[in-house]
């Protein structure tokens, strides 16, 4: 019964963590590095610098209307 349960729990760990293996990209790691750079890159951040100064802009023109 012993031996019967510890086969079990082998073939329940070896299960999961194929299923955990399989489930992991199979991307290369300098296609994840270029993406990665290419996400600093300044075209990259323009929308978010943009909606950053649109902001300042808009904050300076609440506190200036009420003035």
């Amino acid at each position: 019964m012993i031996v019967a349960l510890s086969v079990l729990a082998i073939v329940v760990v070896a299960v999961i963590l194929g299923l955990a293996l399989r489930g992991r990209s199979k991307e290369d790691g300098v296609d994840s590095f270029r993406r990665q750079i290419d996400a600093l890159s300044p075209e990259a951040r323009k929308p978010t610098v943009d909606q950053v100064k649109s902001a300042e802009r808009d904050a300076d023109d609440d506190d200036s209307s009420t003035s």
